[in-house]
């Protein structure tokens, strides 16, 4: 759960916040005058949020395509799903 802090405490501890941002993983809302305005989150937060927001970008094929982009193993899928098709008899596969 992220911290608030405000923008005056984070020009003051700048260093430290960095260093609890990227060592243990912190993350906090930096406000001003009360009030909520920019986050501060380390590398693989923001990595994984830019990530997430692609995705959701996505809509119909281009979201099944996008699936498929972390599976490692689809090129042996493809390779295993043309061989078994060659061997049918019920259709025929053209590679």
């Amino acid at each position: 759960m992220p911290k608030n802090i405000g923008v005056a405490e984070v020009k003051k501890h700048f260093s430290e916040v960095m260093s609890q941002i990227s060592q243990v993983g912190e993350q906090f809302i930096i406000e001003k005058k009360g009030k909520p305005m920019a986050a501060m989150v380390g590398l693989k937060d923001l990595e994984m949020i830019e990530g997430s927001s692609k995705k959701e970008k996505r809509k119909g094929l281009l979201a099944a395509i996008g699936a498929w982009e972390d599976y490692e193993e689809l090129d042996k899928v493809i390779k295993d799903i043309y061989k078994n098709r060659k061997r049918s008899r019920d259709r025929k596969a053209d590679i």
